[in-house]
């Protein structure tokens, strides 16, 4: 393990050059490089090295004019109300080149500062910069207490103070350990850094796709500081400022992006199992779901569904079980079920292709340059996986070969395939070598970021609207809707841990995010955690049954399948209400599953109760993730709803109870406005106008509770809430004096 005190710092800094919108200087450890994105954005560079650069940066800096001067022997460069202090600005002659530090203010207010760890003999116990002999470490100050979140979607608890943690994409294999197939080199901390006018937040954001290795106020490197060690040849950090958590996520977005709009029918419910044998049983599945009255939009051909598992992955169609697949998708168009088949970025070498692809160097390669022959480890999968060939691991940074896996996207999205199951990406080995030069340790975390975002443009391409149902992420893998959580465990851990996971990546900068409901190994589930998982995934982002083996709700008992129907037409009925989230996404960057902390950041007390979580901005979610069906809320102040009865429970108290099967805690914020569709088979059937079904007000409406509703106006006067609606739409009324006439409801507030 390396010991951060062993380091060497970074010393001898000297000024180079003074530039309309960044300062240059030098040091020991190569140019050290300070500008801003914004006022509210500082960003350092460090080292001379040149790197490839991947496209995960997509917003523009603001090119704000800056300024220098040299104050208290440091470097003061502002810019608006920010302002960078780098020191020392000159050597001190008799203790010699001291390290190089930095600060950030904004609004005269401390964001970051450097680790107040001390050391005997020195001044810093930890580098706040350095070398290393795989790339850099920098530290910064935590303060005591203080919470940090984000780094992708790690399953454990959503504040990672004490751990170490990997920005490494992972095949995790569940979700029960710190690996993960989704992870950003992004944090932030609520109250991390204090001064004389008080605590703040700070984000940081590095930019790199090679490892990072975080320790988040970490004992064996400091307990008052984040530090980080970056595996990459130059050194890329953006601090950024906030008042709030969702304004930190708002400008982290601001540089990496933010997702576009999703198809109606995305948010529906989608089914599918791993997998269906046959045609045959693949029909059957799907009719039998239209027989039972099960709401659904989307069906998922899974790996060995539709693909030979010999010969793939090339978008060829198992010839033996379809030899005719239009007519599987003459089923899928007869049953108003759209299509999503499953691929991976890796082709067998039994394939006839993978000797041309050779040929054109479309694979990775080893340190000889010769085709890189990845071999499956199985020992996890025992008899889960049919044995599986050796392979070639797919090149996205070779343009032809990019353009080649769009082409066959397009080919199948023209043949009726509406969507792809994105699996795999994280194999990268780091002994393999991209076409630019990048070894596995810098392009493990850029190729299956390269590749979904190649598959999602081909998706938006061909559609107007990109979506892709993806498992690998990086930073900026936001912008490619959307990502699933992976293969968990059949168990009340694997439930629990998915929806931790859907958080951390949240709070990660992601707004979208899905399970598989009822686990997808292990199993089958209990009738009752298959319920449980259900009610989860239906007040979800997104929403899929899925595992190894039947999941279909008739597979388990009558009660069961009458709750999961229930559900489900809940689900549907939510639809515009989550389209509403997804517009704010679009706008700010905020997840539609939000953490306490991200929800109530002024309510300190409610941060510990990670397992509740509002979707979007007004419903307060309680997951059942035991047995028995007990539980523990904690209700931020104000008055609150129960979604289900109307009947009002006081904020700023904790609750325990014991949950009936049918139901689990869901509660609406006083002030909320609730559209609500219809309970609806599918998406189809959702008629020209009538989007919107009944409108639901509890208390007073908010001047925001109807953002981004383009059905619903809101206008307040000084005695009176006015909403307007179209007059065929139901409308229901909590604690409120009211009047109703005509889709216009006047809420009074006196």
């Amino acid at each position: 393990m390396m010991d951060p005190q062993k380091l060497t710092p970074i010393t001898n800094l000297q000024l180079v050059e003074i530039l309309a919108d960044r300062v240059r200087f030098s040091t020991d450890g190569g140019q050290l490089e300070i500008s801003f994105w914004d006022e509210d954005i500082a960003r350092l560079r460090l080292g001379d090295a040149e790197v490839n650069s991947y496209p995960i940066i997509v917003g523009k800096p603001a090119g704000k004019a800056i300024s220098h001067s040299v104050e208290d022997n440091q470097h003061v460069i502002r810019c608006g109300q920010g302002e960078v202090r780098l020191g020392p600005a000159h050597t001190d002659a008799e203790n010699g080149p001291q390290p190089v530090h930095l600060s950030y203010d904004f609004k005269e207010s401390a964001v970051v500062q450097p680790s107040p760890d001390g050391h005997f003999v020195r001044r810093f116990r930890i580098p706040p910069f350095a070398r290393t002999n795989k790339g850099w470490f920098f530290s910064v100050g935590l303060q005591p207490g203080a919470p940090i979140y984000g780094f992708g979607e790690n399953y454990a608890t959503l504040n990672k103070r004490g751990q170490q943690l990997t920005s490494w994409a992972e095949d995790a294999l569940g979700v029960n350990a710190e690996v993960c197939y989704k992870n950003a080199p992004f944090c932030w901390t609520p109250n991390g850094a204090a001064s004389e006018n008080g605590s703040s937040g700070y984000g940081v954001f590095i930019h790199t796709t090679a490892r990072v290795t975080h320790g988040a106020g970490y004992p064996a490197w400091s307990n008052w500081s984040y530090a980080a060690h970056v595996e990459d040849e130059r050194l890329d950090l953006f601090f950024i400022a906030g008042d709030s958590p969702a304004a930190m996520i708002e400008r982290y977005t601001s540089i990496t992006g933010r997702t576009d709009d999703v198809p109606l029918w995305s948010l529906g419910n989608w089914i599918s199992r791993a997998y269906y044998q046959t045609f045959e049983e693949a029909e059957e599945i799907a009719r039998t779901i239209r027989q039972r009255q099960i709401p659904c939009d989307v069906y998922t051909l899974d790996g060995r569904a539709w693909q030979d598992t010999d010969s793939r992955f090339y978008f060829q169609w198992d010839p033996s079980r379809y030899p005719e697949p239009e007519k599987f998708i003459g089923v899928m168009r007869e049953l108003d079920l759209k299509l999503c088949v499953w691929e991976y970025p890796i082709c067998s070498k039994n394939n006839p292709l993978y000797e041309e692809f050779d040929r054109k160097g479309w694979f990775l390669k080893d340190a000889e340059s010769n085709t890189y022959e990845y071999e499956f480890d199985l020992s996890p999968f025992g008899k889960v996986l049919t044995p599986l060939p050796n392979s070639g691991l797919f090149d996205f940074t070779v343009p032809e070969a990019a353009r080649w896996w769009y082409d066959q996207h397009r080919k199948l999205h023209e043949m009726g395939v509406d969507v792809f199951k994105v699996d795999f990406g994280e194999q990268v080995p780091e002994d393999a070598y991209a076409s630019n030069g990048d070894s596995g340790i810098k392009c493990h975390n850029a190729i299956p970021f390269l590749y979904n975002q190649t598959c999602f443009q081909a998706s938006k391409d061909h559609f107007g609207t990109g979506l892709v149902w993806s498992r690998s992420g990086w930073a900026g893998s936001q912008r490619f809707a959307l990502q699933w959580g992976g293969d968990p465990q059949a168990s009340w851990n694997g439930l629990a841990g998915s929806i931790l996971g859907g958080l951390s990546w949240g709070m990660s900068g992601a707004p979208f995010y899905a399970h598989d409901i009822g686990g997808f190994y292990g199993g089958p589930p209990d009738d009752e955690l298959y319920v449980r998982w259900l009610q989860a995934g239906v007040l979800s982002p997104f929403c899929r049954i899925h595992g190894i083996g039947p999941r279909e709700p008739w597979y388990f008992s009558t009660e069961t399948e009458r709750i999961v129907k229930e559900w489900l037409g809940l689900r549907y009925r939510l639809i515009p209400y989550l389209q509403r989230q997804v517009k704010e996404a679009m706008a700010s960057g905020m997840p539609v599953m939000r953490s306490m902390v991200l929800a109530f950041p002024e309510e300190q007390r409610t941060w510990a109760f990670e397992m509740q979580y509002m979707l979007g901005d007004h419903l307060l979610v309680v997951p059942i993730v035991q047995p028995g069906g007990w539980t523990t809320y904690c209700l931020p102040e104000g008055i609150w709803y129960d979604y289900f009865t109307g009947e009002q429970r006081a904020g700023g108290q904790v609750y325990s109870q014991q949950i009936g099967i049918d139901r689990i805690p869901v509660f609406v914020k006083e002030g909320a406005v609730i559209a609500e569709g219809p309970a609806v088979q599918h998406t189809g059937e959702i008629k020209s106008g009538r989007r919107i079904e009944k409108i639901r007000v509890f208390g007073v409406p908010l001047a925001r509770s109807v953002d981004h509703e383009a059905e619903v106006s809101l206008k307040a006067t000084e005695k009176s809430v006015r909403l307007s609606f179209t007059p065929s739409v139901a409308c229901e009324v909590h604690n409120a004096h009211h009047n109703l006439s005509d889709g216009i409801l006047e809420v009074y507030t006196e």
